[in-house]
């Protein structure tokens, strides 16, 4: 094997998941691929599939398992969480109102940072809110994209429209008009992972007296660069 570790039963179960990282195998098939004994290559597949590293698929070939997915996902919320913080405070200097920045959970959408005007009242969001999916400019930018039968799901009881969610994917960035609260307005941008998927909505929101009934015309620009800003540091950590 090139590239040891000189911990060989790591090195050996590395192999197995760069082998699978090309896609489903049976054993033979891992066999082929990693050069491995097939006593040994079982033997460390059933190791890794105990520890949710691996699975089956419906004919029971091996692929990677759900476990990658989780500690893949903590990875990139530490990489957003620490890159959130200087982008959203750019955010706010850069339009003077206040920044957010959602992920979703479930049904709802939860703020993970945050830069607030100090005036802020009615538009602040402390970090820990938790919202609804049905309304806002974070929560279409964060449905928008998704597979069609959730977000089929998603629109039921939404306060924004299946056409609106065609004009955000068009656009690349939403508004809403007292969607969430009566006189408050907001844009939002998609943040994105390194497999392309919206993992965060970057969020800027205000009252409609100094926003006005068209916040995108003013805010959508910045909105959206802070949001590639934040895409850029998933990607290149």
């Amino acid at each position: 094997m090139e590239n040891t570790s000189g911990v060989g039963v790591l090195d050996k179960a590395t192999l197995i998941l760069g082998a699978l990282e090309a896609g489903p195998a049976n054993l033979a098939g891992l066999v082929a691929a990693t050069g491995l004994a097939r006593p040994t290559a079982h033997r460390l597949a059933v190791a890794l599939e105990y520890h949710r590293l691996v699975t089956r698929d419906l004919q029971g070939r091996f692929i990677l398992g759900p476990r990658l997915t989780e500690l893949s996902a903590a990875a990139g919320e530490d990489r957003l969480l620490a890159a959130a913080g200087p982008a959203l405070t750019r955010l706010h200097d850069i339009t003077g109102e206040s920044a957010q920045l959602y992920r979703r959970q479930g049904d709802m959408r939860i703020c993970v940072a945050a830069a607030e005007r100090l005036s802020g009242l009615r538009d602040a969001v402390p970090v820990g809110t938790t919202l609804s999916m049905k309304a806002g400019a974070a929560a279409q930018i964060l449905l928008a994209w998704e597979e069609a039968e959730r977000l089929h799901r998603g629109l039921q009881g939404a306060r924004f429209t299946a056409t609106a969610l065609s004009g955000v994917r068009r656009r690349g960035w939403a508004q809403s008009i007292g969607e969430r609260e009566p006189g408050v307005t907001s844009v939002a941008a998609p943040v994105r992972g390194p497999s392309n998927r919206v993992v965060a909505a970057v969020s800027v929101s205000g009252p409609i007296e100094r926003l006005t009934r068209h916040p995108g015309a003013r805010l959508a620009q910045a909105v959206v660069e802070a949001a590639n800003r934040l895409t850029e540091a998933l990607h290149h950590p």
